[in-house]
């Protein structure tokens, strides 16, 4: 009955024919059970008129176009009430080491770090466009075997690679990413490609745009090779062409949404390659698949020319094999434009330096304590303590601040807006997945969600956001196991950055993550504890045997 009720509603809401006269008492009584509302016999009756108004509007609204990148002009803002977002940027001097050999074995370069291959850039010792052509070439090789590219982009890498030679022979060296090869998540608009958004009705999308995401890094000179995969409409792995793989495993997926671009770096494809993420989709995939992932503070990334999922939550990030990598990527992709409201100029002091004596680190004993004493999660903190640090056990305050799963209603109600387009078309009908638990039928589903409890949902993130900044506030790094408890779903809610990264293996061969929280616009913190554990261990150093040729 309850879904027939739904149908009915969803129809009523979204037809432009309905007549305005079956608005009645009877169906203000239905609609109230799904809103947890009750109303008086009179009260009904009195919002007669106001609801047949408000369908005026709705079908006038429904008359005009609304793409996906149609302006919202609201900006979520992380930062609590007194909140001063540092602005001054240091200058940071890369270490990119002086020593570095082309290998004999040339499918070593495969698995260079970024500031190797800068060093070999930098020095004359390989050329941009030998650099694009090797890595095109394992592109070709092996993008088939992981389903992990959507567009190549070799006449732009090319010309890019070749400009990049030019540029340096001439002393005009821009930095560590100058000539480096690199992937984008396949919802980034590029001029002169499609940009498919993984899913079947947009897969023949062209948008004449050049997203800010790459812009940052053609003016920074890298080198794009390939629109990479992400599962329909960022979730999952599965898209239009296929399913995403894990490199170490071929016949499972590498989890998403930022699939390909976890996939394709982890198996030495690309140096690096960016993510984005709304809840889990940089974290998920390089969880899976033994990459670095950096999901930034909100807001740190413009996000134009990106497609939208949701205003509020959505986040881009870079995807690498190391937490230098990520730092070096994360300084070129931050800044601001005037397309992205939410976006901020915010300062990224990294020195990849770290006093374990006076850094304030935590693991969160109320997870950790769920976890067999041998697993692999436990280890980190013993390589902390061994690195310098006071590792203090800390219960994450989850029920207390976190009562309700905000997340839900917030992403839902946006996204739903989002591809409004889609579902009054009933384009929908063509991705892939047609379950109850995706897309189509969420879209529809949080056509139901009202205004009011959308808003509302937003004053208790606030409230969310106080008590998060609160608990923080005596730590500087908080050791998490990647899924445990609530803590994905409230840092993505709150805006505070993660960086995650591999600490090991399961018994099947495949990476297990641990994942450090930090501060608001402290990602230089973050990413050098990471650091300083990755130099300590080997890890990050492991690559699946199956692409070392």
């Amino acid at each position: 009955m309850k879904n027939k009720l739904l149908l009915f509603l969803c129809c009523f809401l979204q037809s432009g024919i309905f007549a305005q006269q079956e608005i009645d008492t009877n169906m203000i009584t239905a609609a109230s059970k799904l809103f947890d509302l009750n109303f008086t016999a009179p009260e009904k009756d009195s919002m007669i008129d106001g609801l047949k108004d408000n369908v005026v509007q709705y079908q006038k609204m429904h008359k005009l176009p609304i793409p996906n990148n149609l302006n919202y002009p609201f900006a979520f803002v992380p930062a609590p009430p007194g909140f001063v977002i540092p602005t001054k940027q240091n200058l940071i001097r890369w270490n990119i080491p002086q020593n570095v050999t082309v290998p004999k074995n040339k499918d070593e370069l495969a698995f260079y770090s970024v500031l190797q291959l800068a060093s070999l850039i930098k020095n004359k010792k390989i050329s941009s466009v030998a650099l694009t052509r090797f890595f095109i070439d394992r592109l070709k090789k092996w993008g088939n075997t992981l389903e992990c590219v959507i567009s190549l982009t070799e006449e732009l890498a090319l010309q890019q690679a070749k400009q990049a030679d030019e540029e340096i022979k001439m002393g005009n060296y821009r930095g560590p990413l100058h000539g480096i090869p690199y992937g984008l998540k396949d919802l980034f608009a590029v001029k002169g490609y499609k940009t498919t958004w993984g899913a079947v009705p947009y897969k023949d999308q062209s948008i004449d745009e050049d997203a800010f995401v790459y812009t940052q890094l053609k003016n920074a000179g890298a080198v794009l090779c390939a629109k990479l995969t992400l599962g329909e409409l960022a979730y999952n792995d599965l898209w239009f062409g296929g399913k995403t793989r894990n490199p170490w495993d071929t016949s499972r997926g590498s989890s998403g949404s930022s699939a390909g671009s976890a996939s394709a770096t982890v198996a030495g494809l690309l140096p690096f390659a960016i993510g984005t993420e709304t809840l889990g989709s940089i974290v998920s995939p390089s969880n899976t698949c033994g990459a670095t992932g950096l999901r930034p503070t909100f807001g740190s990334i413009s996000r134009s020319g990106a497609m939208v999922l949701c205003w509020s939550l959505d986040k881009t990030g870079p995807i690498c094999r190391s937490a230098e990598d990520a730092a070096v990527v994360f300084y070129y992709l931050k800044g601001r434009d005037d397309k992205d409201a939410s976006a901020v100029n915010r300062a990224f002091n990294y020195t990849g330096k770290v006093n374990f004596g006076k850094l304030r680190v935590a693991y969160i004993a109320n997870y950790f304590k769920k976890l067999p004493k041998d697993a692999s999660q436990w280890k980190v903190i013993e390589t902390y303590r061994k690195l310098g640090a006071d590792v203090t056990p800390v219960d994450f305050p989850d029920s207390l601040i976190y009562p309700v799963e905000l997340v839900s209603v917030i992403l839902s109600a946006e996204s739903a807006a989002a591809f409004d387009e889609l579902t009054r078309s009933n384009r929908d009908d063509l991705i892939r997945r047609q379950d109850k638990d995706f897309w189509p039928n969420s879209f529809r589903v949080s056509r139901m969600i009202p205004a009011v409890e959308y808003i509302n949902a937003n004053r208790h993130r606030s409230e969310l956001i106080g008590s998060m900044n609160q608990f923080m506030k005596n730590y500087d790094v908080i050791i998490a196991p990647t899924f445990a408890g609530n803590q994905l779903s409230i840092t993505n809610l709150t805006g505070h950055p993660v960086v995650v990264f591999p600490i090991g293996f399961t018994s099947k061969g495949l990476p297990e993550s641990i994942t450090l929280i930090g501060n608001l616009y402290e990602e230089a913190t973050i990413l050098a504890a990471a650091k300083a554990y990755q130099d300590a261990t080997l890890f990050n150093k492991q690559h699946p045997a199956m692409f070392m040729h």
